[in-house]
């Protein structure tokens, strides 16, 4: 798959000087199979960027493409199958069900996708370190616990792209080598890329670095 961007920018960002963005009002491409860090402090428009490419937002100057047609034209049931099968998401809300445990959280998507076995659940739940927590409801987990269970959950679908919105902001290092590891088990396997968002440029293991 292969997302471009022609002069993209937000509606609520036209009149901010943007001369130093790599993405904004630029012609870019992004292509499966590559991972890609999306840089830039708080405001400058890293969600809304990850939104537009989604299919969320709509308030934008500009063109965007998936597979060379054009986003601006796919109407609602084309979405839900790029959103089903193709592009999946990790929030930076994360959009849990607070009511839910973990795991219900996570079941929840598998049955709409069928894509994990329960066996794979489990491990990836072992591999980020929440086989204990994963019975707890989601409103007592912790931030850090809250975002391991969103990831999983995002990875229990085929996809060409994930997107990660800031997805470690509250793992600590060796938490975040470990998560990140397994996204990029996950993604080579389907041979799909990796866009995450960040504050800072310093994270390690990336193809492309692009200042927003």
């Amino acid at each position: 798959m292969k997302i471009q961007l022609k002069h993209i920018i937000p509606s609520p960002l036209t009149e901010l000087p943007l001369q130093d963005s790599q993405l904004w009002r630029r012609d870019i491409s992004f292509e499966s199979n590559t991972t890609y860090l999306i840089y830039a402090p708080s405001g400058k428009g890293k969600t809304s960027l990850l939104h537009i490419m989604y299919g969320l937002r709509h308030d934008y100057d500009g063109q965007f493409s998936i597979d060379n047609d054009n986003a601006g034209h796919l109407d609602h049931k084309a979405w839900v199958n790029i959103r089903k099968h193709h592009i999946s998401l990790v929030p930076q809300g994360l959009w849990l069900f607070d009511n839910l445990s973990g795991i219900e959280n996570i079941r929840i998507k598998n049955r709409l996708t069928n894509h994990f076995s329960e066996t794979e659940i489990q491990t990836s739940l072992d591999v980020c370190d929440m086989t204990e927590h994963q019975h707890k409801p989601a409103n007592i987990l912790s931030f850090g616990q809250k975002q391991r269970i969103a990831i999983v959950r995002a990875l229990c679908q085929p996809f060409d792209f994930i997107f990660l919105d800031e997805a470690f902001s509250h793992l600590d290092n060796k938490n975040t080598e470990i998560v990140f590891e397994m996204i990029k088990n996950r993604a080579e396997k389907q041979h799909a890329g990796i866009i995450l968002t960040s504050l800072s440029p310093t994270a390690d293991g990336f193809d492309k670095l692009m200042k927003l």
